[in-house]
């Protein structure tokens, strides 16, 4: 009686496998986040603020600094779709570049935030033992700051830039993605993967960015997500308290500071646009994460 022989897979099936399933995966994530009406909702808000941002000011072609004298805080027209403002500078090519500003500065300082709080929350959890207890002590030093205290503190020390905005509010960010990525961490860290990991002979530097971390990118990619409304929020307040990016360049934290002597006016103009674009950036980003959660959490996603 002949007895059947198991074949073992070549090298090569077992990574093509690996690598549809992987395909598989993430079409069905993609799958899943489009079933949200929420999340549909925060795509398109986000990409007509972006194409409003960034290609509104390539068809309409005016100065964001440029005065107009015999325009001064002039209502809404033909010639000024959004009015002008008490310095006479056209509102809707401001608002444009405004929110150059503050989406470029608030997505970097997400993805700074992130790459800090994942490689630290990662090494954390990892490690574990006193070295986790004392990187978690740090975190814990930092979290008991006021964030806003400690931004227009540091905002008052330095002069501010771009690039100085998205590492102080960056600074002040990524402790709580840290702590979910080192929740995560030694969570996955004794599972059955990591153990035949090691058993095989691979590197703690293998294990960790290899095995235990894409495991946890659905949470790392929804807390980045959320963390660029904080951002955007933050850069809206610094400006509005006059401690964000130095004028004529314009942000709609600032815009919204500037119209505020002019309340009882009833220029509404100069109030309404900056405020709307703040909430419907902060709306969609939410969207986006609450969809994003959804789809990466199977017990909380229905299919259809």
């Amino acid at each position: 009686m002949s007895m059947p022989i198991e074949v073992p897979e070549s090298p090569a099936h077992t990574s093509s496998t690996r690598v549809q399933a992987s395909q598989r995966s993430r079409q069905g994530t993609l799958a899943a986040f489009w079933r949200q009406p929420l999340g549909r909702a925060g795509i398109i808000v986000l990409l007509f603020l972006l194409v409003f941002c960034f290609g509104g000011p390539l068809v309409y072609r005016h100065s964001p600094d440029a005065m107009h004298l015999t325009a001064l805080l002039q209502a809404p027209s033909a010639a000024f779709p959004l009015g002008t403002n008490n310095l006479g500078r056209n509102m809707l090519v401001r608002l444009m570049v405004g929110g150059q500003t503050s989406l470029e500065v608030g997505f970097s300082a997400a993805l700074a935030s992130m790459v800090i709080g994942v490689v630290y929350g990662a090494v954390s959890g990892f490690v574990g033992g006193w070295v986790d207890a004392t990187m978690m002590r740090v975190v814990d030093v930092l979290r008991a700051i006021p964030g806003l205290f400690l931004l227009v503190f540091l905002d008052s020390v330095v002069r501010p830039s771009a690039g100085l905005l998205v590492l102080l509010i960056a600074f002040i960010s990524w402790h709580g993605v840290s702590r979910l990525v080192r929740g995560e961490i030694l969570a996955l860290k004794n599972t059955v993967y990591a153990e035949a990991a090691r058993t095989i002979g691979a590197t703690n530097r293998q294990i960790l960015f290899k095995h235990l971390l894409p495991n946890a990118l659905g949470t790392i990619v929804v807390a980045t997500t959320f963390m660029v409304g904080d951002a955007v929020l933050a850069i809206a307040g610094l400006s509005f308290l006059g401690m964000g990016l130095p004028p004529p360049a314009p942000n709609w934290g600032a815009m919204l500071s500037d119209a505020m002597p002019y309340l009882s006016q009833n220029s509404w103009w100069l109030i309404y646009p900056p405020g709307v674009a703040v909430l419907l950036t902060v709306l969609g980003i939410n969207f986006v994460g609450d969809a994003l959660r959804t789809a990466f959490d199977a017990r909380l996603s229905v299919p259809r």
